[in-house]
């Protein structure tokens, strides 16, 4: 099967943005739109098709990011809709890692939000080019010039108004797009209505005049030949505006801002039309780096189809039909239904069953895929998310996708003893679905642990595990996750020597244990040449290291931002071994640890509050006798923001607390900031105790 639309005709995008912007609802327009649904699905109906879960279509969010595929002017675009609540934010990591370009949407009141600080940043770290969208022009408040402000103040970005909009507030009817220098005008909210460019409004003939040499002005201070142009003729033609804000775009040097009211239908073609002129093709990209299978070496391979078959695994999804999907974005090559690929992380062939086009949890067969493809298998058995799998006869590893580690943890237990093996299967399947989802037996208790982002985040596992998956379990109180580490530098000399089964075992090391600034994590240093140490004692020494990490000498908590030298040792020719390098190691570590003024560390969150002005006293005042710390204050319309710092630990709760403060007009995010030391109640509480204490249960 021959490709169908060229490569430089395919977008691969996400939408992405703050809870409650408006993601889902644009999504359903532009199926709408492009005529792949009839009819418009809306959120607060509980029947958006991107959000199909039945927990998405009661709570009103997207929790699952999900992928559809439309066409429009000739072009395939295909799309992942992504969460909102920082709960699910691996969600929003994985797609991005896999997508070529993204829709930034924002709400129009609320301007930049605390999600949309992470978000934005992270299609930063993956090097995204983007569009924004400034949605809800038509609600009360709705600002198009402050938000642009604000995306240049807060995210540091570089916002260029490529529209205006005609109207504002319950007034707004449509856009100049400054390019054409063309109106669009809606007279009604009908999905329906036919819209065509008009002459600019004259009561608007100055304001788009001046709008529209700002972007020529900003278009053209970045290339000196459009400069050289601009200044002798005083004016840039359609054609080199479109070309230059595509390449300026493509480099992430500015980001195009357009307005409109998805809810009113108004302004999503002209987003569309944004996406086909602006956001880039896989051949714009041009070509995907990875390593080779020693990682060592950087390859290199362009997205083509006829190089070699190469794609990412980035989601993992259970179906009760099919069993597991795995979502893979194909970077180059073809490869049909039936063949053998190569699992590169597994180093093993598995056959694809069946390649799936998925339409949120619908699936379509396709008999071949190609670059630039976002896609689906089934009947994969050993696959997790970040596997990269290639034709066997070029391997090569793309960069895996990291995920944040969980910040809290609740005690799980079957009911009865015949759920015990459900349990356990079903926690499995959760776990292989979603990275940031951990489960573990506590070694002291025997109780399964279960730990994750967020206390929604885990509610929504634990509901999902009663009713897709037909579990019942009893839920102890989330519980905090703490962390260990060191506050002053100490050195230990260990040396094993012993009788083992008549054979003699001997280790010698000496370890520097010392702090690391906070967040740098895990540093392993030798200062011991292969001469007086052969490597792979070294390599045990770093193993052991990596394990003791896992469970610090307090309360067994997970050690953070420790660096470990190896100053010195001694190995003996004969008695020597791996494992007596790891006992004497593990030995020196604990004893060491133990003297380096070990801490416990709580998580600090980053809370972000939005109230009216008359409920900011009670909100500050709560926040403070929680221990946080306010950092700004700021007005957005007639409500005020207020951030501030707070540990986890004293935010269990908070969303009755605020509702009861504020009389429910009060909303608020939250997001992991970083670890701190924990006060003395926390220490004097876990020090004596070793592995996380249980807690009473509840039934859910």
């Amino acid at each position: 099967m021959t490709r169908v639309t060229p490569l430089d005709k395919y977008r691969n995008i996400g939408i992405m943005a703050h809870i409650d912007a408006g993601k889902t609802t644009t999504t359903e327009r532009i199926l709408y739109f492009t005529g792949i649904n009839h009819k418009i699905g809306e959120v607060h109906n509980g029947n958006a098709t991107m959000d199909w879960m039945e927990q998405e279509q009661e709570r009103g969010i997207t929790i699952t990011s999900a992928a559809t595929t439309c066409y429009w002017h000739d072009h395939q675009i295909n799309i992942i809709d992504t969460p909102g609540h920082v709960d699910f934010t691996a969600e929003v990591e994985r797609s991005l890692r896999v997508l070529d370009g993204a829709i930034a949407i924002f709400d129009a009141v609320a301007g930049v939000e605390a999600q949309s600080e992470t978000v934005w940043r992270q299609a930063d770290r993956y090097h995204v080019p983007r569009i924004a969208f400034v949605n809800k022009m038509d609600r009360p408040g709705a600002d198009y010039e402050r938000t642009i402000q604000m995306m240049a103040d807060r995210l540091g970005a570089t916002p260029v108004a490529i529209q205006i909009p005609v109207g504002v507030e319950s007034s707004f009817r449509g856009v100049v797009d400054l390019v054409s220098g063309k109106a669009f005008v809606w007279e009604t909210d009908s999905q329906d209505e036919k819209v065509e460019a008009s002459e600019v409004p004259a009561e608007m003939a100055d304001v788009v005049a001046a709008a529209r040499e700002h972007l020529m002005e900003s278009v053209a201070e970045q290339s000196e030949d459009l400069l050289d142009i601009y200044l002798e003729h005083g004016e840039l033609s359609e054609e080199q505006l479109l070309t230059a804000i595509r390449e300026l775009t493509l480099s992430r040097t500015i980001c195009p801002v357009l307005c409109g009211s998805s809810l009113k239908n108004k302004g999503v073609q002209l987003l569309l039309d944004a996406v086909v002129n602006y956001l880039p093709s896989p051949e714009d990209i041009g070509e995907v780096a990875g390593h080779d299978l020693s990682y060592t070496e950087e390859v290199h391979r362009r997205m083509a189809d006829d190089e070699p078959f190469c794609g990412l695994v980035f989601k993992i999804m259970s179906d009760a039909y099919v069993g597991n999907l795995a979502f893979v974005r194909v970077y180059s090559g073809s490869m049909k239904a039936g063949e053998a690929v190569y699992n590169v992380g597994k180093r093993r062939n598995e056959r694809v069953s069946k390649w799936v086009r998925m339409h949120a949890n619908k699936r379509e067969d396709v008999p071949e895929v190609h670059t630039g493809d976002i896609i689906a298998i089934t009947g994969f058995k050993n696959v997790v998310t970040g596997d990269t799998i290639c034709d066997a006869s070029a391997p090569l590893l793309l960069e895996r996708v990291e995920f944040p580690d969980p910040v809290i943890h609740i005690a799980i237990e079957p009911k009865t003893k015949a759920d015990a093996e459900k349990l356990a299967q079903t926690l499995d399947r959760l776990a292989l679905e979603d990275p940031t989802f951990r489960v573990r037996i506590d070694e002291e208790s025997g109780q399964t642990i279960i730990s994750g982002m967020g206390e929604l985040h885990l509610e929504v596992l634990v509901t999902r595990m009663t009713r897709e998956f037909g579990v019942s379990a009893n839920v102890g109180r989330p519980l905090v996750a703490y962390r260990e580490t060191v506050t002053k530098t100490v050195v230990i000399d260990e040396e094993l020597s012993r009788q083992v089964g008549g054979k003699g075992q001997f280790a010698r090391v000496k370890l520097e244990i010392a702090p690391q600034p906070r967040g740098e994590g895990f540093l392993f240093q030798s200062q011991v040449g292969p001469d007086k140490l052969p490597r792979e004692f070294a390599a045990a020494v770093e193993e052991s290291l990596m394990q003791a990490m896992s469970a610090g000498v307090l309360a067994g908590f997970e050690l953070l931002d420790v660096a470990v030298t190896l100053v010195d040792a001694a190995y003996d020719e004969v008695e020597s071994t791996d494992i007596s390098f790891k006992i004497a190691t593990s030995i020196a570590f604990k004893k060491g640890a133990r003297q380096a003024a070990p801490t416990i560390l709580e998580p600090i969150m980053k809370v972000e509050v939005v109230a009216p002005e008359e409920y900011v006293g009670s909100v500050v005042g709560d926040i403070n006798t929680r221990g946080g710390h306010v950092q700004t204050m700021e007005a957005r319309g007639d409500a005020q923001v207020v951030r501030a710092n707070v540990a986890l630990a004293q935010m269990f709760g908070y969303s009755t607390a605020l509702r009861s403060a504020s009389q429910g007009r009060a909303n608020y995010s939250m997001e992991f900031s970083h670890y701190a030391e924990a006060p003395k109640s926390i220490q004097e509480k876990y020090a004596p105790q070793m592995g996380v204490p249980g807690e009473g249960v509840r039934s859910f």
